[in-house]
């Protein structure tokens, strides 16, 4: 049975689901009509953070051009360039028994990709979702449906993966930024530019 969360609600992941260990974190939205004269671009990029909230180096941040971290434990599934179709429009295999020791915090986020030269912003985009399935079974675990209140930020925290006494928990953040990806980047820690 799937729950359903509101943004800032947290539920546990492995302790409701005892021998869970590989999960799909699935990330998706529908873009509204544009006129704009540019196709939109969604990207889902995924920070991992160590107890200070902050990525310890570049290898700790994967997306389209760097599928894999976390010593193979988090694979990116790719980009898909139109976001067209049903269900997820991209996706993260996580294995949660692999997780680095280090990395207490897994950060799920959606950007536009060149938003500011296409002006293009999350006020044009609706259906926005993560959610969290077991690899192994298929069962949609969790979904966040995120809110569409959205209206001139560039990027999305989504949701996190978080340790919390030995468990994984999820967190539905659902927190827009203006500046996209690098400002997130520098948040996180990461030298951008």
């Amino acid at each position: 049975m799937t729950i359903s969360l509101a943004k800032g609600q947290k539920v546990d992941l492995t302790k409701t689901n005892p021998g869970l260990s590989k999960v799909v974190v699935g990330l998706g939205w529908d873009t509204n009509k544009y006129d704009g004269g540019h196709d939109f671009d969604l990207d889902s990029s995924v920070f991992l953070l160590d107890a200070a909230g902050k990525c310890a180096s570049p290898n700790d941040f994967i997306f389209y051009n760097q599928l894999e971290g976390g010593n193979g434990s988090v694979v990116h599934s790719g980009d898909n360039l139109t976001g067209a179709g049903e269900g997820d429009d991209e996706n993260v295999k996580v294995n949660l028994s692999a997780v680095p020791a280090n990395i207490d915090k897994i950060s799920f986020v959606i950007t536009i990709h060149d938003a500011e030269a296409r002006s293009q912003n999350f006020g044009q985009v609706s259906n926005a979702f993560v959610r969290i399935v077991n690899e192994e079974t298929n069962e949609e675990l969790i979904r966040y449906d995120l809110a569409e209140d959205f209206s001139i930020e560039t990027a999305i925290i989504a949701g996190e993966l978080y340790r919390h006494n030995g468990e994984w928990k999820f967190s539905a953040i659902g927190s827009g930024y203006q500046g996209g990806l690098a400002r997130i980047a520098t948040d996180y820690g990461l030298q951008v530019g």
